[in-house]
């Protein structure tokens, strides 16, 4: 398995030419990437379960991600197993682009313990993270993390393994919590000055008239950043808050992945979509394409 990874990943993740065979079960055309995703999340409610990691899990799983990113798989794999994480690589078939993926593999077990996947383009350095910390409790987010990770190059998609309401009280609340594999991952990104995109939800009636609710969370360096995104969402008919004008409601302030991002000085962008846009197939493809302007400019290794 590491083998294949070396294929499509060098040192420090420069990009490289050779295109090995994907070795993950799928179709010679490979897997749909979105279905993977949401077949693994449906599993979610607020009774899966949820079991915290210690503090040396949480740096295993950190470090493991690191030397993935730093193009050298087979340390990776060696290194995740040893807290029975699993790296693998899919092809998306809608794509074709191949994708380095971090599992757990208690998924399948009876007591799985939700500490998420992690998906990472291979071939290209890694530019920027897509976070979906509250899958299926924020409807759909999940869906749109996808979205956003197909529309660009060199993106991270980092998914949480669990309900926000999974576990004793709060405990798989990964926006809220700096105990979670989900914030390590993060945070090794952070580190890294890797800008990061937030996706959360929100019910409607918490913002009547409102389609999106943009925040550059604790931090100020992603305002330029955060203009940009707005601007494109208003472009294709979004009615958007944009927090660093006006107070609105859900901006995550206290969200911790952004504390982290703020305190690194690197852009971070906590946004909320309206249900009304998370169920509607069309309005939901022209949010990932506004998005995809913002990861555009990521991706030339600059912020807006």
């Amino acid at each position: 398995m590491a083998t294949a990874l070396v294929a499509g990943l060098t040192h420090r993740g420069e990009p490289s030419d050779s295109r090995g065979p994907h070795t993950r079960q799928g179709a010679r055309g490979g897997v749909d990437l979105l279905t993977r995703v949401t077949d693994y999340t449906a599993r979610f409610g607020p009774g899966t379960g949820y079991r915290p990691p210690t503090r040396t899990e949480r740096r295993t799983a950190a470090s493991g991600l690191k030397l993935l990113l730093d193009g050298r798989p087979q340390q990776a794999e060696e290194r995740l197993s040893s807290i029975d994480l699993s790296l693998g690589t899919v092809t998306d078939s809608a794509t074709g682009r191949r994708y380095a993926e971090i599992t757990d593999r208690t998924e399948a077990g009876p007591a799985p313990r939700g500490w998420g996947r992690v998906y990472v383009e291979t071939g290209r350095p890694a530019r920027w993270s897509v976070q979906i910390p509250h899958p299926v409790a924020d409807r759909n987010t999940e869906r749109l993390g996808v979205g956003v990770l197909r529309g660009g190059h060199g993106g991270v998609l980092v998914i949480a393994g669990a309900h926000r309401k999974a576990g004793r009280g709060d405990a798989a609340d990964v926006a809220h919590r700096r105990d979670t594999v989900f914030d390590a991952f993060c945070d090794e990104l952070a580190e890294r000055r890797l800008p990061g995109l937030q996706l959360h939800g929100f019910a409607d009636d918490s913002a009547p008239g409102r389609d999106v609710i943009a925040s550059t969370g604790r931090g100020l360096v992603g305002r330029a950043d955060g203009r940009l995104l707005a601007d494109r969402l208003r472009e294709r008919g979004f009615d958007v808050c944009r927090a660093w004008v006006r107070s609105c409601p859900l901006e995550g302030r206290t969200n911790v992945q952004g504390g982290k991002a703020a305190a690194e000085h690197v852009p971070f962008l906590h946004v909320e979509f309206a249900n009304a846009l998370r169920t509607d197939d069309r309005r939901t493809a022209r949010a990932v394409d506004a998005m995809g302007r913002l990861t555009a400019a990521w991706e030339r290794g600059r912020t807006a």
